[in-house]
């Protein structure tokens, strides 16, 4: 294993954060795997299964089992972390910017697509190597002029030329769930049956402020499309964004299970040698994300939730109510679909507009920007 250190931009006298990132396996040889966690500072359960991850790598690289690379970022937001205002982490958006961590992202479609045209050849594996490498131009030419482009920067330097690319999350209170483009759910069926998700959404871009694994998978379909009558273009990259349940699921139980899921899922991959487990059942079908229902407060009050994450639950069910303290009026939130409760918010006061819960349906319901800001 190896250890890289990769300075930020100094967003002031006297400081400089820097990302950390771990090498396991030879470079450049088999398919290369990035998995970083936290990316939303204040979602701990990634870093827990990182850590844990990095001790299963390191026995598997004693053993000479590597058959690619994997670069583990175990902290994948140092500017967040340091966020704490009033004993509360503040990890989900920058302060300075107001943006959120895991959104505008590089992309790479509008920014490759014209550069290699012209270069395209009949050869699918050589046309791979010409897209990454216009990518990594892109990056290059980019100037950072604040800390938080400068990470942005350093992680898709980072990620850019991977084949795998797992981004672990977490949200409020939640089951396992994952979030992924329509075109690579076969490459992420495995990793969802290991980890036992729930809920499996799938979008084919899900809004303009592209988040990270969105930028990684998003741009090899959407070349693949534009060039399709005239150059083989690979689907070169999957990625995910695996849900670690909740923010409070943080155990060492919890995360060497997941841990040791996603090395079921390398094996299974062909990055690590020997034998994958066999695959469990699956506990869900993908589902569009155009079929979430997101519901929300009409006014404020205390939230009473009356299902749990992982119900499943019918149209027009109850699953909270909101109470107002003042008139005893207690308007019911309803579902407009059936399908499974995945999430809901960890507070129990809502204000005007605040969304409540989601529940994963089957038919869509939705359509436009799928992506809170």
């Amino acid at each position: 294993m190896q250890q890289q250190q990769h300075l930020l931009l100094s967003p002031s006298l006297g400081t400089q954060r820097q990302l950390v990132s771990w090498h396991f396996g030879p470079a450049g040889a088999g398919r290369k795997v990035y998995i970083q966690a936290s990316l939303h500072a204040d979602e701990l359960p990634g870093m827990l299964v990182a850590a844990h991850l990095r001790g299963l790598l390191e026995t598997a690289e004693t053993r000479g089992e590597m058959l690619g690379q994997v670069l583990l970022v175990p902290m994948a937001n140092p500017i967040g972390l340091s966020q704490t205002v009033m004993h509360h982490q503040l990890g989900r958006f920058e302060l300075g910017a107001m943006e959120n961590f895991n959104r505008h992202y590089p992309d790479f479609f509008n920014l490759v697509k014209d550069v290699v045209a012209d270069r395209l050849g009949p050869d699918a594996e050589a046309n791979k190597r010409l897209i990454r490498a216009a990518m990594r131009q892109a990056l290059d030419a980019q100037t950072p002029t604040t800390e938080l482009q400068s990470l942005r920067q350093v992680l898709m330097g980072l990620a850019h030329d991977a084949d795998l690319v797992l981004d672990l999350h977490c949200d409020f209170e939640a089951v396992m769930h994952l979030y992924v483009e329509q075109p690579v759910i076969e490459h992420m069926r495995p990793l969802a049956r290991y980890l036992g998700a729930r809920a499996v959404l799938w979008a084919r871009g899900s809004g303009p402020l592209i988040s990270f694994d969105e930028a990684l998978s998003g741009p090899w379909w959407r070349l693949q499309e534009h060039f399709r009558d005239r150059a083989p273009v690979p689907l070169a990259c999957a990625s995910t964004t695996v849900e670690l349940r909740s923010q409070t699921d943080v155990s060492d139980e919890l995360a060497a299970q997941d841990a040791q899921a996603i090395m079921n899922y390398l094996r299974e991959r062909g990055v690590l040698a020997g034998p994958a487990p066999a695959l469990p059942p699956a506990l869900c079908e993908p589902t569009p994300l155009t079929a979430t229902d997101k519901l929300h407060a009409p006014h404020p009050g205390v939230i009473v939730f009356r299902r749990q994450p992982g119900d499943l639950v019918k149209a027009d069910e109850v699953l909270a109510h909101i109470v107002d303290p003042l008139n005893q009026r207690r308007t019911p939130i309803s579902s407009r679909t059936d399908g499974i409760l995945y999430a809901r918010h960890h507070l129990r006061w809502a204000t005007t507009g605040m969304e409540v819960c989601r529940v994963a349906g089957a038919t869509p319901i939705r359509s436009g920007n799928l992506l809170s800001p």
